[in-house]
C-alpha cells in the first residue's frame, strides 16, 4: 500500500479544506467551473470521475461475467436495499429529525423542503463512486458492474414512482438527459475503454492498473477540492443548516450500511461480493437527486440544499466505511 492509500483519509481531510478556503477566495474561478455542464452533470467533475473508475474497467474480464448468475445472492442484497429498504429508511428520518427533533430549529416549510431533498437523495443509487468504493476495498470487478448495471435498469423504471409515492406530488419530471449521460459516462464508456485496453494489454495489464493507480487517488482528491469549493460559499454562510442536515444523512448512510454488511455476512458472501453490495446503497447518485431537487424546488430551495449536503458528507463517510471494510475482511470466508 502507497503513501496515497495509506494516508488517504488525511488527504481528503486537506483537500476539504483547501477547496473550502479556495471556493471562498476564488469564488468567481469555481463559479466559471460550476458551469461546465450539460444536464446538471459537471464535465470537469464526470472527466475525474472517469478517471477513477477506468482503472477498476481494466479488470472487468467479460469471459467471467457469466458467472455472476451463479452467485445471485449478493444481487438480491443490493436490490432488496436500495429499492425495499433505503429509500423508506430516509424518508422516515427526515421525518423523525425535521418534525420532531429538530421542530424548533427549521420552519415547518424549510423542514418538508429539507425531507424532500433527503428523499430524493434515497432514491437514487450510486451509478460512479461505487466503483472507486469497490476498488479501494479489492471488490469483484465484474459483480460491481452487473449490480451497478441492474441498478440502473431498475432505475428507470422505479425512480419516479418511489420518489412521487415518498414526496407526495404526481408530477415528477425524471431528468432523462442527466439519468442516460450519467450512466454513459459512468459506466458504458469507461467500460469500452477498459476492454479495449484489456485487449491490447493482454498479460500486461496488472502492471499497467498499478501504475494508473495514483492517479486515480488524485482524481478522487481533485474531486473532494472541487466539489467543497463549488459550495464554499454555502458552507460559510449556512453552517446550522449544513450540520442539522448532515446528521440524518450520516445516520442514514451507517445505518444502511451495517444493515446491508451485516445482511452479507449472514448470507456467507465473499468479501469481494460483500463489500460492493454493502457500499453501493450507502453511496447515492447526487447529480440525479441535485438535478430532479432543482426541476421540483429550485434553485435555492431547502432540498436543492439538502441533496448538496448529501454530495459533502458522502465521500468522507464513504472513506471511514472503506477502511472499515478492509479493517474487517477476515469476518468474510
Amino acid at each position: 500500500m502507497g503513501v496515497f492509500e495509506r494516508y488517504l483519509s488525511v488527504w481528503v481531510g486537506l483537500c476539504i479544506l483547501a477547496g473550502v478556503l479556495l471556493g471562498n477566495v476564488f469564488p468567481s474561478v469555481f463559479a466559471m467551473v460550476a458551469a461546465w455542464e450539460y444536464a446538471h452533470v459537471n464535465l470537469l467533475v464526470a472527466c475525474l470521475i472517469w478517471l477513477m473508475i477506468y482503472p477498476m474497467m481494466i479488470q472487468v474480464d467479460f469471459a467471467s461475467l457469466k458467472d455472476v448468475g451463479k452467485k445471485p445472492r449478493g444481487l438480491v442484497l443490493t436490490l432488496v436495499i436500495n429499492w425495499l429498504i433505503k429509500p423508506f429508511t430516509m424518508a422516515g428520518l427526515g421525518w423523525l429529525f425535521f418534525h420532531f427533533i429538530f421542530a424548533g430549529w427549521v420552519n415547518p416549510e424549510t423542514a418538508n423542503e429539507y425531507i424532500a431533498g433527503m428523499i430524493l437523495l434515497g432514491v437514487a443509487p450510486c451509478t460512479a463512486m461505487v466503483f472507486v468504493w469497490s476498488q479501494l476495498t479489492k471488490g469483484d470487478p465484474n459483480y460491481t458492474l452487473v449490480q451497478v448495471s441492474v441498478n440502473d435498469i431498475i432505475m428507470i423504471f422505479a425512480f419516479a414512482p418511489i420518489a412521487a409515492f415518498l414526496l407526495g406530488v404526481t408530477d415528477i419530471t425524471v431528468p432523462w438527459e442527466t439519468l442516460l449521460l450519467s450512466v454513459m459516462l459512468y459506466v458504458v464508456l469507461p467500460l469500452v475503454a477498459g476492454c479495449l485496453t484489456r485487449h491490447f494489454l493482454h498479460n500486461h495489464v496488472a502492471t499497467f492498473v498499478g501504475r494508473l493507480k495514483p492517479l486515480s487517488i488524485i482524481g478522487l482528491l481533485a474531486t473532494v477540492v472541487l466539489l467543497f469549493g463549488f459550495q464554499a460559499e454555502t458552507i460559510i454562510a449556512k453552517p446550522q443548516s449544513i450540520v442539522l442536515i448532515a446528521i440524518p444523512l450520516i445516520i442514514q448512510s451507517y445505518g444502511i450500511f451495517f444493515i446491508a454488511y451485516y445482511a452479507a455476512r449472514c448470507l456467507r458472501l465473499g468479501h469481494a461480493i460483500a463489500a460492493p453490495a454493502a457500499l453501493i446503497g450507502t453511496s447515492n447518485f447526487f447529480e440525479l437527486a441535485v438535478a430532479v431537487a432543482i426541476s421540483l424546488f429550485g434553485l435555492h430551495s431547502g432540498a436543492a440544499l439538502a441533496t448538496v449536503v448529501g454530495v459533502l458528507v458522502e465521500v468522507p463517510v464513504m472513506l471511514s466505511l472503506v477502511g472499515f471494510v478492509n479493517r474487517t475482511r477476515h469476518w468474510f470466508a
